[in-house]
């Protein structure tokens, strides 16, 4: 663990995040800081939609702080550490459980924002900003896994989408025989293919890995026997793109979009986060058409294990000396209509029903991203979309995770070992960082 101390320390190492100021500071005027990452596209907006708050809000001038994602985080957490965390910060819903384990680690958003404005956001929506009966983030959209294939790519093959998870294990070695050796149905990185193996679990036993309510692993022994089961099967059965291809093939992690053999229908499908779909379809030739699939769910199963979360959240600084107008201004992004012209879906499909309303009639969002929102909608109202455990995303179960499976998928470890590391281990982690 990182002790308050170090976390400092490590913050005078980092090179300062690159800043801009909308307007030049007046003596009298509020200066907010606020910051976010993103990539250029995200920054151009966001800068775009904050001068427009300081033309609403004279005498309030925006210090805006933004970077890439990476170091974000450590950024943020030597920042909080040290008592120096800006006014207003966008936020991944995982790290509420590393930065508010209590719900005292931000500025409680009840009061600040009222009724009025919270009523723009379903309860349900809310609630994964809530820690200790506070409100300690709002969450600005909400994304989950989706499973999109490329159908011209499976018609070629003579192939349909999945519809069953039978017909999904079916579909490796057909693909293969009609594309070549090199061909996969299905391309994920390995975090992809431990989400997509733990919902035939959820689906199956009704256990995600970590219960939702208290920090312990909620599998069963069998259970995790199966996870492991499961994502070697989607490798073993050649659905998916195994691990050593993938990593000789320019990393283990590099997006699905920079992979040939993703351009050219090689590889048939990705399961991802609904908010990427475009980003996937960017690079595709002519020849290839992307849809959205069916999430496979097996008979009787009350729980589809779609994960999903909010795609990013704004937190207040509980050292914030202008709460009052940090949370306006989270209200301006996350609601504000106007603030959409420029902001557009930089961060997801908005959840406030006014932006929703405005880029849907303004086609500012693609029918393949309307289907994969009404799909996820969908089971989130049926009840099939179940909230994960926050600490399932924490970092160092995350890291735990990973680890594991990896060595699963070098065949380093057996999956009996596998599993009982799973539980065991992972009981011990959860004890440290609850």
């Amino acid at each position: 663990m990182i002790n308050r101390r170090q976390m400092v320390a490590l913050g005078a190492a980092l090179s300062p995040i690159p800043f801009i100021r909308t307007a030049d500071a007046q003596t009298n005027a509020k200066v907010l800081r606020f910051s976010w990452w993103g990539g250029s596209g995200r920054h151009e907006a966001t800068l775009k939609a904050l001068r427009l708050f300081e033309e609403k809000n004279p005498g309030v001038k925006i210090k805006a702080e933004y970077m890439g994602f990476n170091g974000y985080l450590e950024r943020l957490t030597t920042q909080i550490a040290g008592g120096a965390e800006p006014d207003v910060m966008q936020i991944n819903w995982a790290w509420l459980s590393m930065f508010s384990k209590r719900g005292n680690g931000f500025k409680d958003l009840l009061p600040l924002l009222g009724k009025d404005q919270l009523s723009n956001f379903q309860s349900a929506d809310l609630d994964y900003g809530m820690v200790g009966g506070k409100l300690n983030a709002l969450p600005v959209s909400f994304t989950a896994r989706v499973l999109l294939w490329n159908d011209a790519s499976l018609k070629r093959a003579g192939l349909e989408m999945p519809k069953t998870w039978d017909e999904l294990f079916a579909l490796g070695k057909p693909f293969r025989k009609a594309h070549g050796p090199q061909s996969y149905a299905l391309d994920g990185e390995l975090y992809d293919m431990i989400l997509l193996s733990q919902a035939w679990v959820q689906q199956n036993h009704g256990q995600a890995y970590i219960d939702p309510t208290e920090p312990r692993i909620q599998m069963s022994n069998q259970a995790a026997l199966d996870w492991v089961k499961t994502y070697k099967r989607l490798i073993d059965e050649q659905v998916a793109t195994p691990l050593p291809h993938r990593a000789s093939l320019g990393g283990a992690e590099k997006p699905t979009e920079q992979q040939p053999d993703w351009v050219t229908g090689q590889w048939a499908g990705n399961y991802t986060w609904d908010s990427v779909i475009n980003l996937r379809k960017s690079t595709m030739n002519k020849q290839q058409n992307l849809n959205l699939g069916p999430f496979p769910t097996l008979k009787g199963a009350k729980d589809s294990g779609m994960f999903g979360r909010p795609t990013l959240m704004y937190g207040i600084g509980r050292n914030s000396k202008q709460a009052e107008t940090a949370a306006k201004l989270i209200q301006f992004l996350a609601t504000d209509t106007e603030a959409h012209h420029s902001l557009g879906r930089t961060r997801g499909i908005p959840l406030a029903p006014g932006p929703y309303k405005y880029l849907k009639e303004n086609n500012k969002v693609t029918p393949l991203e309307l289907a994969a929102y009404d799909q996820i909608l969908s089971a989130r109202n049926s009840g099939m979309l179940v909230k994960p455990a926050p600490l399932f995303e924490h970092a160092r179960m995350h890291k735990f995770m990973r680890e594991v499976f990896e060595r699963v998928a070098y065949q380093k470890i057996s999956d009996e070992t596998a599993a009982e590391h799973l539980i065991k281990n992972g009981n011990a982690i959860l004890q440290r960082i609850k």
